[in-house]
C-alpha cells in the first residue's frame, strides 16, 4: 500500500472518531476500513452507561463492512485524543478487536494505527485462537 493510500485511510479513520460517543471515556476513536471492492467503511467507538455493551471503533467499522457484503482487505485505527508523547500502547487496539480482525480480514492485512505505524495482524494477535469453518458457511469465513 503506498504512503498516500494509507494516509487517507488514516485521514478516514481520523474523520470518524469525530462522530465517536464516548461521554464516559471522552476517547474519540475512529476505524476505517479499506475493502476490496475499493470502497472505504468507517466506524466509531459508541459507549453505554453498561460498559460492557460498548463496542470499539475497529469492531463498528468492520462489522458494518460486511454487513454491507463487503470484504475488508486493510484497516486504519486513530485515538484522536490520545496525546503525541503517550505510550504506544495506549493507541494499540484491545484485544477483542485483534481477535475480529483476525477472523474478518486477510492474514496479510495491515492494520495502520495512528501514532504507532503499520502492523500486521500476525504481529498484533501471534499464535491466534482460530476455528475452521464449516463446509457449509460462506466463502466470506475462509478469508
Amino acid at each position: 500500500m503506498a504512503v498516500n493510500e494509507s494516509e487517507s485511510l488514516l485521514t478516514a479513520a481520523r474523520q470518524a472518531a469525530q462522530q465517536a460517543h464516548c461521554p464516559y471515556s471522552h476517547f474519540h476513536v475512529g476505524a476505517a476500513v479499506a475493502c476490496a471492492d475499493g470502497s472505504v467503511v468507517s466506524g466509531c467507538n459508541v459507549e453505554n452507561a453498561s460498559y460492557g455493551l460498548s463496542l470499539c471503533a475497529e469492531r463498528v467499522a468492520l462489522f458494518a463492512a460486511v454487513s454491507q457484503g463487503k470484504r475488508p482487505i486493510r484497516l486504519a485505527v486513530s485515538c484522536i485524543d490520545a496525546q503525541d508523547d503517550a505510550a504506544q500502547a495506549s493507541k494499540m487496539p484491545c484485544g477483542a478487536c485483534r481477535q475480529v480482525m483476525q477472523e474478518l480480514m486477510p492474514p496479510e492485512a495491515t492494520i495502520h494505527i495512528d501514532g504507532v505505524g503499520p502492523r500486521t495482524i500476525e504481529e498484533l494477535l501471534p499464535e491466534s485462537f482460530q476455528l475452521k469453518p464449516d463446509a457449509h458457511q460462506s466463502d466470506r469465513a475462509k478469508i
